[in-house]
């Protein structure tokens, strides 16, 4: 049998070989890796789209002030630029990647936004405090918070992930946003909302992440808690669980050769671009979600039905 698949004779070659079904999809990049979490953008191979130039603000979030995790690149970028582009003053604590940073801030600064760059690690809980204290010194004030920023180490047992692996995946993506959260709430008011980033694998159970699908887990049940404690305070709070986007994430964690491969068994049989995300970002930013709290929002292309 004639097997034309988009991927390539090579990739059927390797899928095959390690016993694993073959379903023909897109392939959005080739194989590829680094070397460190949580990955750079600017040296990914195509880079992320992660603006659509088609879209047209509205004002949506016109005098807000955002603060936004690991906005200096993947999902984080994606949804800075949209808030920007609606209007809104962006913060962004990143850990180390400079060049990502100012890309976004200068990109940002195109669209007539402002932006306010914070380098430094979020699950210290004193750089927590900085992050709330500057953003107020600056904007005078916190409407939106996104807890983005995460870490993922693909590991094929539970017996070869470290104690030093596993405390760092719950320090980010766990520690992490309930620090800052706590930082900024005192500051929130009526209409405010809270956006945070769990993932697809949490609801089939990644085989290979078994540690970041047991932080992503939390953040479901966290958001959930949560909304019920602001929501008569009208301050609302959600989850975006994206299936495979295009972040410098994907080639931090899996190794090259899988990187074809991401988003394959969605429905729409592919992985995702950045942009793809921004929308909904705005949506549970703005009032247009004045009614939906503690929910989960699946943007997977139809990984997971839920």
């Amino acid at each position: 049998m004639d097997f034309d698949y988009k991927f390539g004779n090579s990739y059927y070659k390797y899928f095959k070989d390690k016993g694993l079904k073959i379903t023909e999809y897109d392939i959005t990049a080739d194989m590829q890796e680094q070397d460190v979490q949580p990955g750079l953008e600017y040296v990914m191979e195509p880079l992320p789209i992660f603006f659509d130039k088609d879209y047209v603000g509205s004002g949506k979030l016109k005098g807000s002030v955002a603060i936004v995790t690991g906005g200096d690149s993947g999902l984080g970028r994606t949804c800075a630029v949209y808030f920007a582009c609606e209007g809104a003053k962006v913060v962004i604590p990143y850990l180390y990647e400079d060049r990502d940073a100012l890309e976004t801030k200068e990109f940002i600064e195109k669209l007539g936004g402002e932006c306010l760059l914070l380098k430094g690690d979020i699950g210290c809980k004193e750089f927590c405090k900085e992050i709330v204290k500057k953003t107020l010194e600056r904007f005078g004030k916190i409407n939106i918070l996104v807890n983005n920023a995460g870490v993922q180490f693909q590991q094929d047992c539970i017996t070869s992930i470290s104690d030093s692996q596993f405390d760092k995946t719950m320090k980010v993506n766990v520690y992490a946003m309930f620090y800052l959260t706590r930082e900024v709430v005192p500051y929130l008011h009526s209409g405010d909302s809270i956006i945070n980033l769990s993932s697809v694998t949490t609801f089939y159970g990644e085989a290979q992440l078994i540690d970041y699908v047991t932080s992503k887990g939390a953040i479901v049940g966290f958001t959930r808690a949560l909304a019920r404690n602001l929501a008569l305070k009208n301050i609302r709070v959600n989850a975006i669980a994206p299936g495979y986007f295009w972040t410098p994430l994907q080639p931090a964690c899996w190794v090259k050769e899988k990187i074809p491969s991401l988003g394959a068994d969605a429905a729409m049989a592919r992985m995702a671009m950045p942009y793809e995300l921004g929308p909904t970002f705005v949506f549970l930013a703005s009032k247009d979600s004045s009614y939906v709290t503690g929910q989960v929002i699946h943007n997977n292309g139809g990984q997971v039905m839920c």
